[in-house]
């Protein structure tokens, strides 16, 4: 991806504010929240990271612009891979879908940062960004030399581009709205950085239950639900949130039962999920 993409008609006017002759709606009392997760991972191994969207406005979100950056000393970023916040089918709906991805990453390993954009320029607002969830997943390496106790922060900034193609002026701000009326609407963010601490996962907890994430004895879709509301607004729900149902300490040392990844991922709720569903007989 090229991280000066260039969004077609009122998108990019929305996305660089400076570009638009009229001026630009400010949504009042919208606020959508994007959160990093926080994991640990020996030197020398795998993380995952998910990178997740809460409190989006009923109208949705027609195009998000941002980056997360990371020290690349610690960590390599191999891949990113979209979650299933963004809606597939919104491809088929957008005719500029066969001219450039709607959902674009690009890794920068040099500067340390990957730059994410999702954008559409269908009016059909079914297609845009709604409800709460993963946007998307990063997964890198740790590396073989890092410091055990290492943490390795990772930061959601301003996308790194132009403010529009050929301006001259750097950006400064994430670019999060819709178009309404003709007009764009910006929509405020509120951000949860996330980090990668090098080392095991602390086990001073005993899991009591695998997959009581809520803690209430019983395995069932309550526990994958907390999961998920943890990862998309841990503000409220992580283990310091500020719901009192949120994640605690022993929740997260019993939902964590993807063990291929350390810490509490989407993949655990997954897990969960195909364990109830008898995909699998044992979690």
């Amino acid at each position: 991806m090229k991280t000066k993409k260039v969004v077609v008609g009122a998108l990019a006017a929305m996305l660089s504010l400076s570009v638009c002759s009229l001026a630009p709606v400010v949504a009042a009392g919208e606020t959508v929240q994007i959160s990093v997760s926080k994991v640990n991972a020996e030197a020398g191994k795998q993380f995952s990271v998910d990178v997740s969207l809460a409190d989006i406005p009923t109208s949705g979100i027609q195009a998000l612009d941002f980056a997360v950056s990371y020290d690349s000393k610690v960590l390599t970023i191999d891949s990113v891979e979209a979650g299933d916040l963004i809606n597939k089918g919104a491809d088929s709906a957008d005719l500029s879908a066969s001219l450039s991805p709607l959902f674009e990453s690009s890794i920068n390993s040099k500067e340390g940062y990957v730059s994410l954009i999702w954008s559409t320029a269908t009016d059909d607002a079914s297609y845009w960004l709604k409800g709460n969830g993963v946007y998307c997943t990063i997964k890198g390496t740790v590396a073989s030399t890092a410091a055990s106790g290492t943490v390795s922060d990772l930061k959601i900034v301003p996308i790194n581009r132009e403010t529009y193609s050929g301006s001259g002026s750097a950006n400064g701000e994430i670019g999060c709205g819709y178009e309404s009326n003709g007009k764009p609407v910006k929509v405020a963010t509120k951000v949860s950085n996330g980090s990668v601490t090098v080392g095991k996962e602390p086990t001073s907890l005993k899991v009591t239950l695998r997959g009581d994430a809520n803690c209430d004895s019983t395995v069932d879709m309550a526990d994958i639900v907390l999961i998920m509301q943890s990862l998309a607004n841990p503000d409220k729900y992580g283990l310091t949130g500020t719901e009192k149902s949120h994640l605690t300490e022993q929740g997260s040392a019993n939902a964590d039962v993807d063990d291929s990844i350390a810490g509490v991922t989407a993949g655990d709720a997954l897990k969960i999920q195909m364990w109830l569903l008898k995909s699998i007989s044992e979690l």
